[in-house]
């Protein structure tokens, strides 16, 4: 055989020079096409078929429920069973959200102590999803039609005949899926669907608790709560308030608080001192006390600290978005995204000279909402 007659791609009858040739690419485990990366370039038949051949699709094999009604009665029930237990577990749910107390606690094999409620809830929302989930795919898998088909690939807009047959087949589903056949299916899907939304439905509005109430609105200030200092809950006397001091204050009542960082969040307030002169509105020297003023220390923007006073300016800086409040004009806002002043707290002195509180809060503090009104 000559070169020419060589087929391309294929490497034969080549020598190494020692007459250690190799006959047909056999004794080294190559196939007789293989193309071999130490014999140089080899020219190949090279290019793609213009198109491959329809491999076609495996011969159909017929499901239990297609060849016996008692096997499709068999499934249609296993089907009812599983969205059943859906049904069933959706209401334990509901039933353990009420009855079980969020608090009790108790040993579970495997896990140890943990909380019956949370326990409860997850077991009984996962057999919900489950129970729905492997039901329609046991559905689809032994009921509904699994003849295969091909479609060829078309332009983006099918033909109009094409699209009519489409709404065709959707409006014939239902009888496909042998809705009308297997009424036991589609009660129990009914159920099976509408329940377990619930499982996820009331714990988010359940989970809401109670209504706040006025509880966003009023802080723990009262008439004759005095002002004390915030770590120390000392109290504070007028005299001790220098101008150009200022002090982190909280009312004494804070000691009683069953939440105290609720409503320390809520209570906070700035105390200054002032040339009584530098004031400029006649409500802030009335509610104030020889030139000492109090405002809440929560910014009406989002609620942050307003933790920076300016002495020579007697401006209230909130360092967060750095809104600014003018303590000269009753805490207005000259700066900022901030767009109510702070409220400002009444004070005066009790008969020991120490500064309280001479009524509670009359507007709400920190940022606006919407029932926001009056303390």
């Amino acid at each position: 055989m000559s070169e020419h007659d060589t087929p391309h791609g294929e490497v034969v009858g080549t020598s190494d020079g020692h007459g250690n040739g190799h006959s047909d690419g056999h004794s080294d485990g190559y196939g007789s096409t293989a193309v071999r990366l130490d014999q140089g370039h080899v020219e190949g038949s090279g290019g793609l078929p213009e198109r491959f051949a329809n491999p076609g699709l495996p011969p159909h094999v017929p499901r239990m429920s297609d060849l016996d009604e008692k096997g499709a009665k068999r499934a249609e029930k296993q089907v009812a069973a599983l969205f059943g237990l859906s049904s069933l577990a959706t209401v334990l749910f509901i039933v353990a959200y009420f009855a079980i107390d969020p608090e009790q606690s108790g040993y579970i094999p495997g896990i140890g102590n943990a909380s019956l409620y949370n326990v409860a809830l997850g077991v009984t929302m996962a057999l919900a999803l489950l129970g729905c989930g492997v039901g329609a795919v046991h559905w689809a898998k032994t009921l509904m039609p699994d003849t295969e088909s091909v479609e060829e690939r078309h332009p983006q807009r099918a033909k109009d005949e094409d699209r009519q047959r489409v709404v065709s087949e959707l409006m014939g589903g239902g009888e496909r899926a042998q809705l009308g056949r297997r009424p036991l299916i589609k009660f129990s899907l009914a159920g099976a669907l509408a329940l377990p939304p619930l499982a996820i439905l009331l714990p988010l509005v359940g989970g809401l608790g109670p209504m706040p109430k006025d509880t966003l609105s009023t802080t723990m200030w009262k008439k004759g709560d005095r002002l004390v200092r915030d770590p120390e809950r000392t109290p504070i006397r007028a005299d001790q308030v220098t101008i150009g001091s200022v002090f982190h204050v909280l009312p004494e009542s804070i000691k009683d608080s069953e939440h105290v960082l609720e409503d320390k969040a809520k209570a906070a307030v700035l105390l200054m001192r002032l040339n009584p002169d530098d004031i400029k509105p006649q409500k802030e020297r009335d509610w104030g006390h020889e030139g000492i003023v109090a405002y809440s220390k929560i910014c009406t923007h989002v609620g942050c600290p307003v933790g920076l006073y300016e002495q020579q300016t007697h401006h209230l800086l909130c360092p967060c978005h750095q809104s600014t409040f003018d303590v000269t004009q009753d805490c207005k806002v000259i700066f900022g995204p901030a767009h109510r002043p702070l409220p400002q707290l009444k004070i005066t002195v009790d008969s020991q000279g120490y500064l309280i509180a001479d009524a509670p809060f009359r507007e709400a503090v920190g940022p606006s909402f919407w029932e926001r009104g009056s303390a």
